[in-house]
């Protein structure tokens, strides 16, 4: 397992105590000390203690609001296959979409396309426009699918 640097590596989450508060707090970014301090069966200084400990060594990376897209003018995501027009050249497409604030998030997968991207855009006619400059921005082929319905996503990450 890499830390976000994806230069350390980050030791797992074996200790029951600190899955248990890693538990919580994936399933509520916002649960006060003493709601973890209940969850883990310890003091709220302990559990601080923990919590700092988790932060520092990478488990726990950052708090975050999850957002309705919807109602801030994004109802429409989709997922976009991008797969460079010339392999012969550096593989840097997602340096060079980097910039483009509607794509959520860029993964490195394995198959035909070397990346899939999520988007969110306010509109289909933003959607063709997006496209147009990624295929610009890194030089790729794209290969889009609209999401129709998410039953869910953001769903936490609960230690093994």
């Amino acid at each position: 397992m890499l830390s976000s640097d994806e230069s350390t590596p980050t030791a797992p989450v074996d200790d029951p105590i600190d899955a248990a508060i890693v538990r919580e707090v994936s399933r509520n970014a916002r649960a006060t000390l003493a709601e973890l301090s209940t969850a883990a069966g310890l003091s709220i200084s302990a559990v601080q203690t923990r919590l700092r400990r988790l932060e520092s060594r990478g488990v726990i990376t950052g708090y975050r609001a999850v957002i309705d897209a919807e109602s801030v003018g994004k109802p429409l995501s989709a997922f976009i296959e991008i797969t460079p027009l010339d392999p012969a050249q550096p593989d840097n497409a997602p340096e060079m979409l980097e910039h483009l604030a509607e794509i959520e998030a860029c993964h490195s997968i394995a198959g035909d396309a070397s990346y899939i991207l999520f988007v969110r855009v306010s509109s289909p006619r933003h959607l063709e426009s997006l496209i147009r400059d990624i295929r610009l921005a890194a030089s790729v082929n794209t290969r889009t699918t609209v999401v129709l319905q998410t039953f869910y996503e953001n769903r936490p990450i609960l230690p093994a």
